[in-house]
C-alpha cells in the first residue's frame, strides 16, 4: 500500500506504486492531451507529484522536452533568483564500520590512508577555508561509534563555530552524518546545525540492502526513516538525495519526489534541499560495475524534473560533475554549489595527496575561479546564511520563497555577502567583475528602502570596515 502520511518507509515509498507509476508513464508518455495538461499544471510553479514528473521523463515528445527545459530555468528564476549558494564540504573522519560497495570507505579496505581530524586540525582546516572567504561548510564523516560518536561531531561544531580569523568565521554548519536517533538529532540542532543531510543512495530497498551488506547501514528501514527521527528532534532543514548509477535512474527519481510528498504531508515542509550525485571513480571502486549510469542528457532532464516537481526546494551539485555539466545544471534549477573542495581528510591543509578521499574531482577549481566563473555567467556568487540565523527555516523560509520574495530578501543578501568576499578575499580581476554586477542587481531590488538600505550598507563595508550584514 502507497500512504505518503505512514511512518512505514515501505508505505510512503511503495516498491509496488514505483512499478505502477513506471508502467502508467510508459503507457502515456506520448499522450499529447495529458503531456500538456502536466506542463500546464508545472506552469502554476506550484510542484507535480511523482507519476506526473514520471511521465515527463519518460516522453520523447521534442516540444514537450523542450518546454520542460525552458520551464525549470523560469521556475528557477522566479524562486530563487540569479544567485548561487556557495559552500565547501569538511572531512572529518573516514573510519567507517559500513561495507558500502560503492564507497572506498568502506571497513574492508585496505588501501585508503584512515584519518580523523583532532580539533588542532579542524581549527587549522577551517582557517584555510576562510582564508578562501567560505561562510558554509557541509561536514562529511564515516559512520563508526568509537571514532565518530556523537559527541566528537558536536565537539567538532562547536570548535568551527568559534575559530575567527581575520575577518573570517564559518557562519552555517551542515551535517552530513549516519541516520541516528532523535536524541541525537536534538543535540545536533541545540548545537546549531543548518541543515542535516543525508542521502538514501537508492530508493530500491532490494539493491539498498545488497549494497550495504554488512554494518548498520543495511538497516533500510531505520536509514530510509532518518528524515522523520530529524524533523522530530527539531531539525527542519533536512537535505535528501539519490547516488545516481545505483539503481535505474526512473525508479530513483520517483522514489526521490515520493520522499519529497512524505515529508512535506508529514511535517508540513518539504525537502530543504536535493542532491544529485552521480557516482564517481575512487580508490577500489569502479563505476563501471555499476550498470546504471546515466548519460548527461538524461541527467540534465531529471534537474530540470526535479525542479519542476519542488519548485521551492534548494538543489545541489558538487565538484564530482565538471565545469560543463554544472554549467548546464545551473540554468534548470541547481541553486547551491561547492568551490575549492578537497574530499580528503584534511585535504585543505595536506592537500589532495593523502589517500584519503571519499571520490575523485571533476571540477578541480579554486572557489575563486569559480566565484569569477559565476558572475562571468551572470549569477550572483552568494555566501549568504543569513535565513538560517534569523530563524527563517523549515516552512517560514518556504514561504518567503513561496511568496517570491527572493529580491527583496535573499538579493541584497546575496550581494552583501559576495562584496564581503570581494573586499577581503577578491583579486583586482574579481573585484572589478563583481563591483560591476553589484551595481546592476542592486538596481533590480524591487522595494526601495530595501534598496537603498543595501547600498548603503555595502559602502559602509568598504568605507568603515563592517560586515556581516544581512536582511
Amino acid at each position: 500500500m502507497y500512504n505518503k502520511f505512514s511512518k512505514d518507509p515501505n508505505e510512503f515509498i511503495s516498491h509496488e506504486e514505483i512499478l505502477e507509476s513506471l508502467k502508467y508513464a510508459e503507457e502515456n508518455k506520448n499522450n499529447k492531451l495529458l503531456l500538456r495538461q502536466i506542463i500546464e499544471k508545472a506552469k502554476e510553479e506550484r510542484g507535480l507529484d511523482h507519476r506526473q514528473a514520471a511521465i515527463l521523463l519518460l516522453t520523447d515528445d521534442k516540444e514537450t522536452n523542450k518546454e520542460i527545459f525552458s520551464l525549470a530555468k523560469k521556475i528557477k528564476e522566479d524562486h530563487y533568483g540569479n544567485r548561487i549558494v556557495l559552500f565547501a564540504p569538511l572531512y572529518l573522519s573516514n573510519y567507517c564500520v559500513n561495507q558500502c560497495v560503492y564507497c572506498p570507505y568502506h571497513a574492508k579496505n585496505q588501501n585508503i590512508v584512515r584519518i580523523k581530524l583532532t580539533q588542532e586540525q579542524i581549527k587549522n582546516e577551517v582557517i584555510a577555508l576562510q582564508d578562501m572567504g567560505h561562510k558554509r561548510l557541509a561536514l562529511e564523516l564515516g559512520e563508526d561509534p568509537i571514532n565518530n560518536p556523537i559527541d566528537y561531531v558536536l565537539e567538532s561544531i562547536n570548535t568551527i563555530y568559534s575559530i575567527k580569523h581575520k575577518n573570517g568565521s564559518i557562519r552555517r554548519v551542515n551535517v552530513n552524518i549516519a541516520a541516528t536517533t532523535v536524541e541525537n538529532y536534538r543535540k545536533l540542532h541545540e548545537a546549531g546545525i543548518g541543515t542535516y543531510i543525508l542521502f538514501q543512495e537508492t530508493y530500491n530497498k532490494k539493491s539498498y540492502e545488497e549494497l550495504h551488506p554488512v554494518g548498520p547501514k543495511h538497516d533500510y528501514d531505520y536509514h530510509t526513516t532518518a528524515m522523520d527521527r530529524a524533523m522530530e528532534g527539531g531539525i527542519d532543514d533536512v537535505g535528501i538525495g539519490v547516488l545516481f548509477g545505483l539503481e535505474t535512474y526512473k525508479y530513483e527519481l520517483v522514489g526521490l519526489l515520493m520522499h519529497a510528498e512524505h515529508l512535506e504531508a508529514s511535517f508540513g515542509v518539504g525537502p530543504h534541499t536535493i542532491s544529485v550525485p552521480r557516482i564517481q571513480p575512487a580508490d577500489d571502486i569502479d563505476p563501471n560495475s555499476f550498470k546504471n549510469s546515466l548519460a548527461d542528457d538524461t541527467f540534465e532532464k531529471i534537474i530540470a524534473l526535479i525542479r519542476l516537481s519542488v519548485p521551492y526546494t534548494g538543489m545541489i551539485i558538487s565538484t564530482r560533475e565538471s565545469k560543463r555539466v554544472r554549467e548546464k545544471a545551473l540554468d534548470l534549477g541547481v541553486s547551491q554549489i561547492s568551490g575549492g573542495s578537497r574530499t580528503t581528510v584534511g585535504g585543505y591543509c595536506e592537500g589532495e595527496d593523502i589517500n584519503s578521499a571519499q571520490f575523485e574531482l571533476a571540477d578541480n577549481r579554486s572557489l575563486e575561479e569559480v566565484v569569477d566563473w559565476l558572475i562571468e555567467l551572470g549569477y550572483i556568487p552568494s555566501f549568504c546564511t543569513a535565513c538560517y540565523r534569523e530563524g527563517r527555516t523549515g516552512d517560514r523560509f518556504m514561504s518567503l520563497c513561496k511568496s517570491k520574495q527572493i529580491l527583496n530578501c535573499c538579493q541584497p543578501n546575496a550581494l552583501m555577502t559576495l562584496k564581503e568576499y570581494l573586499l577581503d578575499y577578491g583579486s583586482d580581476f574579481s573585484k572589478e567583475l563583481g563591483e560591476k554586477l553589484i551595481e546592476k542587481e542592486l538596481g533590480k531590488i524591487p522595494r526601495d528602502l530595501v534598496r537603498d538600505r543595501a547600498k548603503k550598507l555595502i559602502k559602509e563595508m568598504a568605507t568603515e570596515g563592517k560586515r556581516d550584514f544581512r536582511f
